[in-house]
């Protein structure tokens, strides 16, 4: 993991891309708490159901004023699929670009298996306070009942 993912960092006011072809970044969600989970890939078993538990609980995101968005590097129109495949409310966005929020953040990592190297999405989960700056990290989730912890720490922030 970079150094750059580290509590206390300043978030980079990287651009991402919402599934409608729209521009959010990291300040859109200034002077207020925000949660973003970087997940691997749509549409598969584990990324599926932090989805969906995300999901579950944005009304109770929304309602405490957190912010609340998925990241993957998979283009727009697959998270539009995803989406309305499995009915997410939790919004996603693209991070595609070289160089951009995932790869700044050391989250697009060289990954091994089976003995083949390849790079990937590490599954992590970063709370930003309303200062823009890293209040905690979870590395390598474990995706079962992660969505509500997250939030309960979220509300404490």
């Amino acid at each position: 993991m970079n150094a750059s993912a580290t509590v206390g960092t300043a978030l980079p006011d990287l651009p991402l891309t919402a599934p409608d072809g729209t521009v959010v970044k990291p300040s859109d969600f200034a002077g207020r708490k925000a949660v973003l989970f970087f997940y691997p890939k749509d549409d598969t078993p584990g990324c599926t159901v932090e989805n969906q538990d995300f999901s579950s609980l944005s009304g109770a995101f929304a309602t405490a004023g957190i912010a609340l968005l998925g990241i993957s590097k998979d283009p727009p129109a697959r998270h539009a699929k995803f989406i309305t495949k499995y009915g997410l409310t939790a919004p996603l966005a693209t991070d595609a670009a070289e160089g951009g929020l995932s790869d700044a953040l050391g989250i697009w990592t060289e990954k091994q298996n089976y003995g083949r190297s390849y790079m990937g999405m590490v599954r992590t989960t970063l709370l930003i306070g309303p200062d823009g700056r890293i209040a905690r990290v979870w590395t390598t989730v474990k995706v079962k009942g992660h969505a509500a912890e997250v939030l309960e720490a979220a509300k404490a922030l």
